[in-house]
């Protein structure tokens, strides 16, 4: 049942920019209308299910929180120019990665090749059906990546760049950045401290208790996406920009339920488990760090959207610690 969950997982994590050359549809658009009200029904349901940009307050503690999207996209230009007067505000800007723990992770792979490539045991071709090698190949030489290279690549590495569609590698690899990366940059300008929510290897710990067949069963799934990878890559960019990512979730979810040999209860645990391992635990873990930031001043927060919204999202975790929270134009 694990592909279940990773099908959603993909889904549901920005995994790369659309560029010009993309032309992929908005699955949202175009799925029956019961289904998409299925979708909306459960993220209803959800504390803070929808909205980009939020004001939490604590007596005479302030925090500004923006959900990003991890890629290039013009419309980032508006949304940080309505963003900047409060980024040059705030005594720190949090981020999940700042400038040093992106240095830190290049020297990181630079020492530790393993982190990135398999150096002892079974290659890609040898844990992989013929087929489905022969499969996986073609696609990364599709994004510019030797069939050699990708026989060595860790498993988790492959199916995240098989969520980067052919035809976006261009601007990717001429280092377009996201949200985050303007933030990180509009800070810097105005002499804010940016610091980082979390540890630089944060994201290898999560993959690497992955065991062998569940790493496989991770490729599997990114290759059954790949037809459409264009059009998810659309779907999830156009719900961020309409404030409504955590619909790709419930997107997931609902794809899941329909491949086979899944239940719903399965499906359901399945992606609990994801969910408290990939968002909630480190959503978690983030509150005490941006409690921190807040003792000097106001703080801006920015992170990936999706882990805005749920029980355990950082919104209701604030809530909790009793902070009110209000909704801001993004």
């Amino acid at each position: 049942m694990l592909r279940a969950a990773l099908l959603s997982l993909l889904l549901a994590i920005p995994g790369g920019p659309l560029a010009a050359a993309c032309a992929g549809r908005n699955l949202l658009d175009i799925m029956p209308a019961d289904q998409r009200k299925q979708i909306d029904d459960a993220v209803e349901l959800l504390p803070y299910g929808r909205g980009n940009f939020w004001r939490a307050e604590r007596g005479e503690t302030l925090l500004h929180l923006v959900g990003t999207y991890h890629f290039d996209d013009p419309r980032h230009d508006a949304v940080l120019d309505r963003l900047a007067p409060l980024i040059d505000a705030a005594a720190t800007v949090l981020v999940e990665a700042g400038p040093e723990e992106q240095s830190q992770l290049k020297s990181e792979m630079t020492r530790h090749p393993d982190r990135l490539f398999a150096m002892s045991g079974p290659t890609l071709p040898e844990r992989l059906e013929e087929s489905d090698w022969q499969a996986l190949s073609s696609e990364m030489v599709a994004r510019g990546i030797p069939a050699f290279m990708a026989a060595k690549m860790q498993p988790w590495y492959v199916a995240m760049m098989l969520g980067i569609p052919p035809c976006a590698m261009p601007e990717l690899a001429d280092g377009a950045d996201g949200l985050d990366a303007r933030v990180v940059e509009r800070a810097t300008a105005s002499g804010i401290p940016v610091r980082a929510l979390e540890p630089y290897d944060t994201m290898f710990g999560l993959f690497e208790g992955m065991t062998p067949d569940e790493q496989t069963d991770m490729i599997l799934t990114s290759l059954a996406m790949s037809a459409q990878i264009e059009d998810y890559s659309a779907t999830l960019t156009e719900a961020y920009f309409d404030e409504d990512v955590r619909v790709t979730w419930e997107l997931g979810r609902l794809a899941a339920y329909g491949l086979p040999g899944n239940s719903v209860e399965e499906v359901d645990a399945d992606l609990a488990r994801m969910e408290e391992a990939l968002m909630n635990r480190r959503n978690r873990a983030w509150i005490p760090v941006i409690e921190d930031a807040a003792a000097d001043g106001p703080v801006f927060v920015a992170f990936g959207a999706l882990h805005l919204s749920g029980e355990e999202g950082v919104l209701a975790l604030l809530e909790r610690e009793g902070f009110t929270i209000e909704r801001m134009q993004f």
